[in-house]
C-alpha cells in the first residue's frame, strides 16, 4: 500500500516568497486608481450635499491652520497638491491620528483630530471636497449645491 501523498510544502512556500517579494517591490498604490468613480459629484459646476458639508466642516476645523480652500499657508502643506499623490486611507490615517515631522530644520506638527466629531464624522466629506479642488474640478470659494436655485 501507498502513503498518502503530502502537498509539497516546500514549493507553496517558496511560491508564496516569491509572491510576496515580488508584490513588494511595486510601487505603492496611487492615489485614486484611474477607473475608480471619484468621492465627489459636481455637475454644471454645482457640488452633492456630501461635498459642499465637506467645504463647511474644512472651513470650521481646517481652514485655520491650512488656508482657504486647502491651498496651503505659512505653517500648513497646500492638500490641494497633498492629495495629487495621498490616498484616502493616508489622508484618514493623518487627520484621524495627526502626524509629526520634525527634524533640526523642520517641525511640522498636525494635531489628531480623531476625537474631534465635526471633523471625524464627516472625514469622508471633508475628503470629497478637497479631492475635488485637488482634481481641478472645483474652483476656489463657497461652492454651489445642487440643490441651490
Amino acid at each position: 500500500m501507498k502513503p498518502p501523498s503530502r502537498p509539497p510544502t516546500r514549493a507553496i512556500f517558496l511560491l508564496a516568497l516569491a509572491a510576496g517579494t515580488a508584490l513588494a517591490a511595486l510601487p505603492p498604490a496611487p492615489a485614486m486608481a484611474d477607473n475608480a468613480a471619484p468621492p465627489y459629484t459636481i455637475k454644471d459646476g454645482r457640488v452633492d450635499q456630501a461635498t459642499f458639508n465637506g467645504y463647511r466642516r474644512y472651513t470650521e476645523s481646517c481652514l485655520r491652520c491650512h488656508g482657504p480652500d486647502g491651498a496651503g499657508s505659512s505653517y500648513a502643506p497646500n492638500l490641494t497638491d497633498s492629495l495629487k499623490t495621498m490616498s484616502q486611507e493616508q489622508f484618514g490615517e493623518t487627520v484621524i491620528n495627526g502626524r509629526k515631522n520634525v527634524s533640526s530644520s523642520n517641525q511640522n506638527v498636525m494635531p489628531a483630530f480623531g476625537n474631534v466629531e465635526d471633523v471625524a464624522l464627516y472625514l469622508d466629506d471633508i475628503y470629497a471636497y478637497l479631492k475635488a479642488r485637488s482634481d481641478g474640478v472645483l474652483g476656489r470659494g463657497r461652492p454651489k449645491r445642487a440643490s441651490d436655485d
